[in-house]
């Protein structure tokens, strides 16, 4: 028995995001566009403007006199722990007590009629500080002696002394790489609402509702069932969503309990940029060997990361850049150790790759070393190196690379970009061109997917089946414009075999779903997905069971298609079979869970294998550069990117896409300035450059690796597409070098930091034309 229609937005098909034209019409409801109750007050921080120094008293008097004040919060009003730390570490305070740790730190905050009155008060604060010397760097750390903000990782294997010690080619270096903004469109905002007795309400734009739910209820001193976090969307995240959010809910739902009223927070940009963290800066010494042919023999390299006055995400970040400092290439020989510093700074924390672009820059830094070194393609050093084969096939942590696709992808990428001759065209065009300077580079990316901390990989999801047929979806994740959302209930009406329209895709909230993870390390579709699928095989299967008993069938009979249900020869609508099920008494509601199979980690040993699966992928990018004023322009990017089976290739599209500018992003024009004062300058898309449409690339192909399929069990043997294709950006940045390179006849790597702005470039340029 065959239908003859199927259903709309099953998996593998191209779909438009769920909400995609509330956005474009400005009907998508984010956290500042929920309806106020009477009486609604608002808060804003009142932040240091100083980077260090002991706090001997703050002097509010001229504060709770402003016009519209109600009253003002400090370390002495929180009823609870006064920390956030994500970690547990209590070396976050909501307010300090008697230090002051970075320029911008929030030490009180202003409870107003309004938002401005709020904003205006705080100016009016008198604090009382002895300055103190500061650090703002990690090197000016480790030279001050400033401590680990969390034990360092080392990874090691084999023997790296006596290699590196006896080595013919043999090459040193320090790379500087830059930290990035998130500027995402919505910044942060909290709203709170008090309930009776101990009771929370809390909208908020957070990647991790469950953490901001606990943080709460540790600031607060209550139960976390006493708080509900709910998010119904947020615009951009990136990481920066992950855990700064902890002190915005906080303040707010501090404020709402002791008022009895509803609470705003909504920091202006500048204050929003610098009171919270951002992608850690490193600085990296790397020291390594290699034979005649190129090929690496052994690897020494230190990461040391600002990592600002608290911890964060700070480990499991530094450790994550040791993870991809292999990126897609065998190390025989391998030590890598992470020195996460403390700064006085503000307190960076995750961003989209999670510590993972840091590590796989230096990487494409040291292949980049050895073609200048050798006088090859740096493409042919980068294939010389790859994993593959017997005995090169074990990561730095020890696990092995099985899945390992990179020969055919970049292979095919060579060709479909026409990389050779391009390359080829490119250097007779330096040889006559005195000013205009081009250059090329393909590169790839291997990474890894999912969260080291091992206990995040898990996911809960709620599925009800109405008694009209529709169908309510709830999980944990968290949309924030990447389509995850769309790509779960996708997976749901596929499982169910009824179209898109009839999945009702609800608000994340800690009522439903607890103990979530954080939608972050690109699992979001991958955890959720299963979870959600898991319950809608519980319903399933109950209705099977009601089918088979009612119908007098065999189970095996009972048939999910189209709409409708196959029951032995009948045909029964899916409505009407849930409507009888109903009234059968058929449980039509299930709860799933998710766990990641396979994965285990011990960092005291350095060993184990943190990642479920790797994704790939590889882009070629042209770019000019005019030696005269350092300015350049990327000409054109071709991409090839591996996601497994799409579950929705135009959304996959898109990922790959966006990931690319905003790595292009950081490594070119987005630059973090601290004065000497430690002051953040670049506070403002005014100061802070993140690329505008006229930088994309002049052409810009991407395409899909449709011929891979995720080897292990995943959502329909889809791969994640968040953060690996951030790191294609990286071919831009190895593009301009080429370009610098140029100048002296690409006989030395010219070393950039990145980001690469166009003074760097000119800077370059001088150098090498200097050292020619």
């Amino acid at each position: 028995m065959k239908d003859n229609v199927s259903i709309t937005g099953s998996a593998h098909t191209d779909r438009i995001h769920d909400s995609a034209i509330k956005h474009v019409t400005g009907r998508a409801d984010y956290t500042d566009d929920i309806a106020q109750p009477d009486g609604t007050l608002h808060a804003y921080l009142g932040v240091s403007d100083v980077a260090h120094a002991k706090l001997n008293g703050i002097d509010l008097s001229d504060v709770l006199v402003a016009p519209g004040v109600i009253g003002v919060l400090t370390a002495k009003d929180v009823p609870g722990v006064n920390d956030i730390s994500p970690t547990g570490l209590n070396d976050e305070p909501v307010f300090p007590t008697d230090r002051i740790q970075f320029h911008g730190q929030p030490l009180f905050a202003v409870v107003a009629e309004t938002r401005d009155a709020a904003r205006r008060a705080a100016e009016l604060a008198k604090v009382d500080f002895e300055a103190l010397p500061h650090s703002l760097d990690p090197i000016a750390a480790q030279e001050a002696g400033y401590p680990h903000v969390t034990a360092p990782l080392k990874l090691e294997r084999g023997e790296v002394d006596p290699v590196l010690a006896s080595a013919s080619h043999r090459i040193k270096g320090r790379m500087h790489v830059g930290g990035q903004d998130h500027m995402y469109l919505e910044g942060h905002i909290a709203f709170a609402i008090p309930g009776e007795d101990d009771d929370l309400i809390l909208h908020c734009s957070t990647q991790h509702p469950s953490e901001a739910q606990h943080m709460v209820a540790h600031v607060m001193g209550v139960p976390s069932n006493a708080v509900v976090v709910n998010v119904r969307r947020m615009g951009g995240g990136f990481g920066g969503k992950e855990s700064q959010m902890n002190l915005f809910c906080a303040v707010a739902a501090m404020a709402a309990k002791k008022w009895n009223r509803a609470v705003k927070v909504r920091p202006d940009r500048d204050q929003d940029m610098t009171a919270t963290g951002k992608r850690h800066d490193f600085v990296i010494d790397y020291d390594f060997a290699f034979d005649e042919a190129g090929r690496i023999q052994a690897v020494d390299g230190s990461f040391a990361a600002r990592c600002g006055f608290s911890a964060d995400l700070s480990g499991p970040v530094t450790d994550r850049a040791l993870f991809h400092a292999d990126n897609a290439y065998f190390y025989p020989n391998v030590r890598l150790t992470s020195h996460p510093m403390k700064t006085n700074t503000v307190s960076n924390t995750a961003f989209r790759g999670f510590g993972g672009p840091q590590g796989v820059i230096v990487a494409e830094r040291m292949m980049e070393e050895i073609a200048y070194a050798t006088g090859q393609d740096p493409l042919d050093v980068r294939k010389a190196n790859f994993y593959g084969g017997e005995g090169r096939d074990l990561t730095p942590y020890h696990q092995q690379v099985e899945d390992n696709i990179l020969d055919r992808l970049v292979g095919e990428l060579e060709e479909t970009a026409g990389y050779r001759q391009r390359r080829r065209n490119i250097i007779a065009f330096n040889e006559t061109s005195p000013v205009l300077k081009k250059g090329i580079a393909l590169t790839p990316v291997k990474f890894g997917i999912s969260f080291t901390a091992t206990w995040y990989n898990q996911a809960g999801a709620l599925v009800h089946v109405y008694n009209d047929g529709s169908i309510h979806l709830n999980h944990g994740g968290t949309e924030m414009g990447q389509g995850l959302n769309t790509k779960v209930a996708q997976v749901v009406a596929e499982a169910f075999q009824v179209d898109f329209e009839r999945i009702k895709i609800t608000k994340t909230t800690t009522e439903k779903v607890p103990n979530t993870s954080a939608t972050a390390a690109s699992s979001g579709t991958d955890l959720n997905g299963m979870a959600a699928l898991d319950a809608v095989e519980q319903i399933k299967a109950r209705l099977v069971t009601f089918a088979a008993e009612k119908w007098d069938v065999a189970p095996e009979a009972v048939i999910f298609r189209a709409n409708h249900v196959h029951v032995g020869e009948q045909r029964i609508a899916f409505d009407a079979l849930v409507k009888a099920a109903y009234l059968a008494r058929v449980q039509l509601s299930a709860a799933g869970f998710y766990k990641t199979p396979k994965i285990h980690w011990d960092r005291s040993k350095g060993q184990g294998s943190p990642f479920y699966y790797f994704a790939y992928g590889a882009a070629c990018s042209e770019v000019t550069i005019d030696t005269l004023t350092g300015e350049y322009r990327v000409e054109q990017t071709d991409i090839l990117h591996d996601v497994g089976r799409s579950l929705n290739p135009a959304l996959d599209k898109g990922q790959v896409e966006g990931a690319f500018i905003q790595g292009m992003g950081w490594l070119t024009t987005e630059e973090l300035w601290w004065d000497e004062a430690g002051r953040l300058r670049t506070h403002a898309p005014s100061t802070y450059k993140i690329p505008l449409a006229s930088d994309r690339p002049r052409v810009f192909n991407v395409d899909l690796a449709d011929w891979s399929e995720n080897r292990e069990l995943t959502i329909k043997r889809s791969k994640a597409v968040g953060e690996p294709p951030f790191m294609l950006g990286i071919s831009v940045f190895e593009a301009l070098s080429m370009a610098v390179a140029s100048v002296a006849g690409y006989r030395k790597c010219p070393r950039l930091d990145a980001p690469a702005t166009p003074e760097r470039v000119l800077m370059a340029v001088a150098r090498m034309k200097t050292e020619a």
